[in-house]
């Protein structure tokens, strides 16, 4: 039953898509059937037969292993610290040391050259443009706004249909820097799973919602501008940098959505006796139960999803840690694959700002849609969620 629940969320969730398309007549209906056929495919491959499990567990004990080495580096700086579990110290530090492996897989052209090549393919498998699918596999590994700045030529060329596919697309993925503090919040197996998951849900809702159609001529990738350091040892250096600020980010981020949401919830307990993410988990609650979690759990899992939206993925997942050894399996991979996302109503104003500082022009245009683009993004994430429960 909770299957065909969630076949029927998906269909709705197509249905609204299509209710908000600006341009129904241009929607690339094939391209969509192949994107949807692709995910069905990995979820079913990774979730459901040996060779897939398989496969799955060494890419997490390979993940697992790269962890291993990152511990070393901080065990060094922290010392005993390092084995207390402080958040700060196990979960954002590791986000120093993935950076400056992407920094290394970045200035060899491994990255680079994986992400053309891959969004290449998926350009032509579903007949997207080249820009629209090389953000959506580029922000995969580099987070939404390292992925449009690698095509910062390109973006005052875009119409705002294609603006909107863009940073759609790129809120629906997640960076693998922040990959290793995830895996040790929630499930492994769950986070590899919805990663390239999330690439197609993004395509698909986005471009339901506004349909884009461009010339080849159009439409060129020059991955020159993803790389530019001048030699390894500053790609190092550079990325291990942007990696300690991303962590001062995430961590100042916490502080001050944590501590706001222990002032709301004291408010919120003394006037109407519930929690924000009580109150929250009502609204996202029937969400929960469209993606095939049972309804014995879904106000619990609406809360962690609500919370998400609202403040952001790390928040969430601090929540979802404490509840995971009493929820059903199925709950779980439901919503830890919903939390691989960036959309949230933070990462809007992250958008935009990186925006502004490529086109201003192209920032006014983003800012008018923002909401739009949060709520199909949202869309995107529920899709994952709901495609990787239907194989648990």
């Amino acid at each position: 039953m909770s299957i065909l629940i969630a076949i029927l969320g998906i269909v709705m969730l197509l249905g609204v898509a299509f209710l908000m398309s600006n341009d129904k007549k241009n929607i690339n209906y094939r391209g969509i059937v192949v994107m949807a056929g692709i995910q069905i495919g990995i979820a079913w491959f990774m979730l459901n037969t040996s060779i897939g499990k398989a496969v799955l567990q060494k890419v997490v004990n390979v993940f697992n292993k790269i962890l291993s080495f990152g511990h070393e580096g901080i065990s060094f700086v922290f010392g005993d610290l390092s084995t207390k579990g402080y958040f700060f110290v196990n979960v954002l530090m590791m986000i120093i040391f993935v950076t400056a492996l992407l920094g290394i897989a970045t200035y060899t052209r491994i990255l680079p050259l994986a992400i053309k090549y891959i969004g290449g393919a998926v350009s032509k498998i579903t007949g997207l443009p080249k820009i629209e699918s090389f953000v959506a596999v580029n922000s995969m590994v580099f987070g939404d706004t390292t992925a449009i700045l690698s095509v910062q030529s390109q973006v005052h060329k875009l119409s705002p249909n294609r603006l909107f596919v863009v940073v759609t697309s790129s809120l629906v993925a997640v960076s693998c820097s922040i990959l290793g503090a995830y895996m040790q919040m929630i499930p492994a197996e769950f986070v590899l799973v919805a990663l390239p998951i999330n690439v197609f849900s993004g395509l698909i809702m986005s471009s339901i919602v506004t349909p884009v159609k461009v010339e080849g001529k159009e439409d060129e990738i020059d991955i020159k501008e993803m790389i530019p350091e001048k030699s390894l040892f500053e790609a190092i250096g550079n990325w291990a940098l942007l990696g300690g600020k991303t962590a001062l980010i995430v961590g100042a981020m916490l502080i001050t959505y944590i501590g706001l949401l222990a002032g709301l919830n004291f408010i919120l307990s003394s006037t109407i006796g519930l929690t924000f993410q009580e109150l929250i988990g009502y609204i996202f609650a029937p969400i929960a139960y469209m993606m095939g979690i049972d309804s014995s759990e879904i106000l619990r899992a609406g809360s962690v999803m609500g919370t998400k939206v609202s403040a952001n993925e790390f928040v969430a997942m601090l929540d979802f840690m404490k509840m995971i050894p009493s929820l059903d399996h199925k709950t779980v991979g439901i919503v830890s694959a919903f939390l691989v996302s960036f959309a949230n109503f933070s990462s809007i104003g992250i958008i935009l700002g990186c925006l502004q500082a490529i086109d201003g022009n192209q920032s006014k245009v983003m800012a008018k849609m923002g909401l739009k683009v949060l709520l199909v993004a949202t869309m995107g994430s529920v899709m994952t969620g709901t495609i990787v429960g239907i194989f648990l």
